[in-house]
């Protein structure tokens, strides 16, 4: 499969994890585990969003958008990683790792404007409570949720495009398991200075701008936090906004690791199991974390039971 030039380029081999064949077996058993978690989980948002009258706002609308995206997220990387882990083949056709690219930067990068949506939408339930159902009406949400899709495949296809224009010479074995681009970047044959350069700007754009917002909207939240009399309108109000934070800084964290560094100082050994937590653990997480610190979504739960029950 591997060929003396670009021209008859025909498709890669991921690597993977096949320098750590003892690995393999259990890594097969965790993902497949945390992938059937992620599943039942963010379905589990969906429909509760969905069912109960109580949770038809704009958080819980946005919070299942990104469940949506979580679903679809992992769906793209590890069910191929699955069956990578348990057989010998682990090609890819050059237009299944184009696509897959697409799709996973895509997602990734709708996720990181969501966040940054969702923060927003916190600032406006908090600091401006009597205007709230004004500000956040259901068009406005309807719009902010599109253009965060819109965006985000919109860099995805300029991205993704930049990198398979870049000539390959043959090479066709990425040290990873997903097709992602510092991965890929590894194989391309000249001088990938501008390149980078263009990829970096792009990703400061959709990783720091949403950062800069939700650190713009955090800090607003705060001081109108700190100026609530009653401790128990404190709590509530840091433990709406508490599940959101921790979902940025897992997300964010690993995001920025992989794609706001040189690439001579990437690691690929460590770039996989970064691109592992991020594709895998954080959506399994998110609705852990969401359900866990919020009344609202467990008390739905508790209605969605016991009707079930009754219903028997």
């Amino acid at each position: 499969m591997e060929q003396s030039n670009g021209s008859s380029f025909t498709g890669f081999f991921l690597l993977g994890f096949s320098d750590r064949p003892q690995l393999e077996l259990i890594l097969f058993v965790v993902l497949l585990i945390f992938y059937l978690f992620t599943l039942l989980g963010n379905t589990t948002i969906i429909a509760l969003s969905y069912l109960d009258p109580h949770l038809h706002t704009p958080m819980y609308f946005f919070l299942s958008n990104l469940s949506f995206l979580d679903l679809c997220y992992t769906t793209s990387s590890v069910p191929q990683l699955l069956v990578h882990l348990r057989t010998e083949d682990k090609s890819i056709s050059f237009g299944g790792c184009a696509v897959q690219l697409f799709v996973f930067l895509g997602l990734g990068c709708t996720e990181c404007i969501l966040l940054g949506v969702m923060a927003l939408d916190r600032y406006a339930a908090i600091c401006k409570p009597l205007q709230y159902t004004v500000i956040m009406h259901p068009r406005l949400c309807a719009l902010m949720a599109s253009a965060s899709w819109f965006i985000g495949f919109g860099n995805s296809l300029a991205q993704t495009v930049l990198i398979f224009l870049l000539p390959l010479c043959g090479r066709n074995k990425i040290d990873h398991f997903i097709c992602e681009i510092p991965a890929l970047i590894k194989l391309v044959c000249v001088d990938t200075t501008v390149n980078e350069s263009e990829l970096f700007f792009l990703g400061v754009i959709i990783l720091l701008i949403p950062v800069t917002l939700i650190i713009f909207s955090y800090g607003q939240i705060v001081r109108a936090i700190l100026r609530i009399k009653s401790s128990a309108g404190q709590r509530k109000a840091f433990g709406t906004c508490g599940s959101h934070i921790t979902v940025v800084s897992l997300f964010y964290g690993t995001a920025i690791y992989a794609y706001l560094q040189p690439s001579n100082n990437y690691s690929q050994n460590q770039g996989k199991f970064v691109s592992l937590f991020y594709a895998i653990v954080t959506p399994t997480v998110n609705p852990i974390i969401y359900t866990l610190r919020n009344k609202d979504v467990t008390g739905a739960i508790k209605k969605v039971l016991c009707r079930s029950q009754d219903s028997r």
